[in-house]
């Protein structure tokens, strides 16, 4: 593959599926949290679009969803070819997500190296994020077996993000994987992040050639596979929904990571390689993440979206849907107050993670109307 040529076979697929459950009440299953806006106006999605400019030619970017939100994520990026939106009639995670695009991508371009990129992430600058993402295509393009992932230096022991141990000098500046563990645990993780020369966290974004993932699916996944390539080959015909809503919902539900990259070691025909990202990265998956994206005042609220005004408060995200309500709050710290029109959070801080199980309760006292 010459230099000259390259650009024609790269393409950027965004995975933006996930129910969003810790983002409730915005995260909603008609507008799930890639949609819901950030304090800047922009979606996730939006920005992690607007990320990839440059990386590919704009007909070369794909987005993987949910069906139910193709109209919605079409107008939120007008320049996306229909074409290129790959609507899943139910989340089945991310291996089929990906095999999903890489088995598309792979009959229409045999020669296509993607590049697979979350729609949940806020990363800057983001100059040099698309830096280390031109690396990546590079390697994936020299070195046909290469899986590329991306590392960056972890500042405290998260279980449940993946982590990779680098080893030998690869090209361009990466390192090859020696280990690759996905949630290891409290423990485990916080070893490793007490040794930040050797591991890194796994931003979630990968570059290989689509070929090269689907034959590592094929050894590992071959029921995921043979399922995915079988619908790739209809997906271009009058046949795609009837074979999606037949094939898709009996795929066994798995994440790449444990399908594929922690093989590592353990498959003599690929490589993980691991190009470090020397930036602020950040995964927005619930409210306290959310409230690191806005801005603060000087007491240390953040300011989401929508009017507000605290007094005697502290360290309290307030957000709202609705750019006319005004939220007022008084003497509380360490809050996350969230209002939509027919539904309020107020939660504390360090009880985030609840809101899982408050979702559920929702669904099981009001059914599917509030989510």
């Amino acid at each position: 593959m010459s230099n000259e040529t390259r650009s024609d076979h790269r393409y950027a697929l965004i995975i933006a599926g996930g129910s969003g459950t810790r983002l409730w009440p915005m995260s909603r299953r008609s507008l799930p949290k890639q949609l819901i806006p950030l304090p800047d106006g922009r979606s996730l999605l939006q920005t992690a679009a607007e990320r990839l400019r440059g990386l590919v030619e704009p007909a070369h970017l794909y987005v993987c969803a949910s069906q139910a939100h193709e109209e919605v994520i079409l107008q939120a990026l007008p320049d996306l070819p229909a074409a290129n939106f790959l609507g899943e009639p139910v989340g089945r995670d991310t291996l089929n997500a990906v095999g999903l695009g890489a088995a598309v991508l792979a009959a229409r371009d045999p020669e296509a190296v993607v590049g697979v990129f979350s729609a949940d992430q806020i990363i800057v600058p983001e100059d040099r994020f698309r830096e280390a993402v031109a690396r990546g295509y590079a390697v994936a393009e020299e070195e046909p077996e290469a899986l590329v992932a991306f590392g960056v230096r972890p500042t405290w022991g998260a279980p449940g993000f993946g982590y990779v141990r680098m080893g030998e000098p690869g090209p361009h500046g990466s390192s090859w994987v020696e280990v690759y563990h996905e949630k290891p645990g409290a423990e485990r993780a916080a070893d490793y992040a007490a040794q930040p020369e050797r591991y890194a966290w796994n931003a979630g974004n990968f570059v290989w050639r689509a070929g090269t993932i689907l034959a590592a699916m094929e050894r590992h996944c071959p029921v995921n596979h043979a399922t995915l390539t079988a619908l790739a080959e209809r997906w271009d015909t009058p046949d795609r929904a009837a074979a999606l809503a037949e094939v898709y919902p009996t795929l066994p539900k798995t994440s790449i990571d444990y399908a594929v990259m922690e093989q590592v070691g353990k498959d003599p025909l690929v490589r993980v390689a691991a190009i470090p990202l020397d930036l602020s990265w950040m995964d927005v998956g619930s409210w306290p993440m959310f409230a690191n994206t806005c801005p603060r005042d000087e007491h240390g609220n953040a300011l989401g979206p929508g009017r507000s005004l605290l007094l005697d408060s502290r360290n309290t995200l307030v957000a709202s849907s609705d750019p006319e309500h005004l939220l007022a709050v008084i003497g509380c710290d360490d809050l996350a107050v969230v209002h939509t029109p027919d539904a309020t959070l107020v939660c504390r801080a360090d009880r985030a993670e609840a809101i899982k199980e408050m979702h559920a309760l929702v669904s099981e006292r009001y059914g599917d109307r509030l989510l």
